[in-house]
């Protein structure tokens, strides 16, 4: 595990009880995977912890080619080509007081584990919680803060309701997103899927974007109702940690045929094709130095 430029055991205690991120939730983390000695969208990742700390006004006090390559050292010190990969940047020590000002500098640890999809399943049964998703004004999904007490509070009534996902509604009844993951509905051939204005911006989410502009399928962003949900012919969700996964029930009712259906399926594996081949290489061999020519010594003067 990396904590602020060192390398330790996991099972050695590194926090103090004043740590900020551990008494009020103040900081920021990444969920970000390596697939066969590649990791996966490093640097969107990165960004997006960069724009996290941002928001909440935190100087992590690294430069992003710095974080990146501590990511990749941590990979490497602990010999992995798969991982989930979590870095994690907390306020720092404090007192027990709220005031940011009283922590002096930010704590960034690094933690990697080798660790298969979030879900024993690829075809999920959902259920539609009655805990809303943080206002924009609130708390914005944006942030990727360590205070997920909104995300815990949606999977504990999924799991009471017999759902291995929550699906989040916003303050105003339109589908935001799933516990972990974002959602995407398809109807008539066509992809929609939530703005992000109410939703993580998932890096897995673009990507699935991405593949589907790339196979010619219509994919439109705009707001989404229960009646969109509850009528779709195919529903897949997507995260860093949750990977993709079709989502074949919702609160009773069975969407489409209640298997993963084709444009679902082609989604999946073409998620799975670009993880395998692209990435930021972890045991990238290092190129020599290139040796500067050795200085030609001036010729004797001739007496």
């Amino acid at each position: 595990m990396y904590v602020n430029g060192k390398f330790v055991p996991e099972n050695q205690p590194v926090i103090s009880v004043f740590d900020h991120g551990f008494l009020y939730g103040d900081g920021v983390f990444e969920g970000i995977r390596a697939y066969g000695g590649r990791v996966f969208k490093l640097r969107e990742h990165v960004d997006r912890l960069f724009d996290s700390a941002k928001a909440i006004d935190l100087d992590i006090g690294m430069s992003k080619e710095q974080m990146e390559e501590a990511i990749l050292e941590t990979l490497r010190k602990n010999n992995l080509k798969d991982a989930y990969i979590r870095p994690i940047v907390s306020r720092g020590n404090g007192d027990l007081g709220l005031d940011p000002l009283k922590c002096s500098k930010p704590n960034v640890f690094i933690v990697v584990k080798t660790m298969s999809s979030l879900y024993d399943s690829t075809e999920l049964k959902a259920i539609t919680v009655g805990v809303r998703r943080n206002a924009p004004d609130a708390l914005s999904p944006n942030i990727k803060s360590l205070n997920y007490l909104n995300n815990i509070l949606a999977k504990i009534e999924a799991n009471a309701k017999g759902g291995q996902e929550a699906i989040f509604l916003d303050q105003n009844g339109f589908v935001a997103e799933g516990s972990g993951d974002n959602i995407f509905i398809i109807k008539n051939g066509a992809v929609y899927t939530p703005p992000t204005i109410n939703n993580l911006k998932g890096i897995t989410r673009a990507t699935a974007i991405e593949l589907l502009e790339k196979n010619k399928i219509p994919i439109r962003v705009e707001n989404l109702s229960l009646f969109d949900v509850y009528t779709a012919d195919e529903i897949f969700v997507t995260g860093t940690a949750a990977e993709a996964a079709a989502v074949v029930w919702v609160d009773g009712r069975t969407i489409g045929t209640g298997k993963t259906g084709p444009v679902t399926a082609l989604m999946l594996k073409e998620f799975e094709k670009i993880t395998s081949t692209t990435g930021t290489e972890i045991y990238a061999a290092k190129k020599p130095a290139v040796k500067k020519p050795a200085a030609k010594k001036p010729a004797a003067k001739k007496q």
